[in-house]
């Protein structure tokens, strides 16, 4: 298949593409609309000093909810995904980072949305800010400390969380 046209139909907060897909063969050519909200990071973050993980709890428009969830935002600009989570990490928790691993970097829903989410592993020992988000973002997070088996056993919601989860699983019995 091959994208043969591209026009932005929507041109808001996020952005919408209306394409057109030309698939192999001899079939007709197809419409499809993809979501482009742009590249995130987002990140596990282990606070070595209290020895707990420490996730973001905040209203989100997609479920319509509060989500208990990593660390995580959008990347800005030219600003590469460990700088931008590094940023959100003191932004929304108030931690400066001590080490960062990448874990991965993924299409959370690659059938209609071009957005990629970089997420890390962040260890943490140092809380030099408030945390809580940027009031001009509307951001209003609360940071809460999870130990080893409340973390484990937390039903998360989130896509981005229970890859992080899941490795952290895999780290620690590896």
């Amino acid at each position: 298949m091959q994208i043969t046209a591209r026009k932005r139909v929507f041109n808001g907060h996020f952005k919408i593409d209306a394409l057109t897909v030309r698939p192999a063969g001899d079939a007709a050519p197809f419409q499809r609309e993809q979501f482009r909200p742009g590249r995130a990071a987002a990140a596990l973050v282990f606070d070595t000093k209290r020895q707990v993980y420490v996730l973001t709890q905040q209203f989100r428009v997609g479920p319509e909810d509060g989500l208990l969830e990593i660390a995580a935002g959008m990347i800005d600009g030219d600003e590469g995904p460990e700088a931008a989570i590094t940023r959100e990490i003191h932004e929304e928790l108030g931690y400066e980072v001590d080490r960062l691993e990448p874990i991965v970097t993924l299409w959370p829903s690659p059938g209609t949305s071009a957005e990629t989410i970089a997420v890390f592993y962040a260890e943490v020992s140092r809380r030099t800010g408030a945390g809580g988000g940027l009031a001009d973002e509307n951001e209003d997070i609360q940071a809460v400390a999870l130990d080893w088996d409340a973390l484990v056993s937390e039903p998360f919601r989130d896509a981005k969380t229970l890859v992080a989860v899941q490795w952290a699983r895999l780290e620690r019995y590896r």
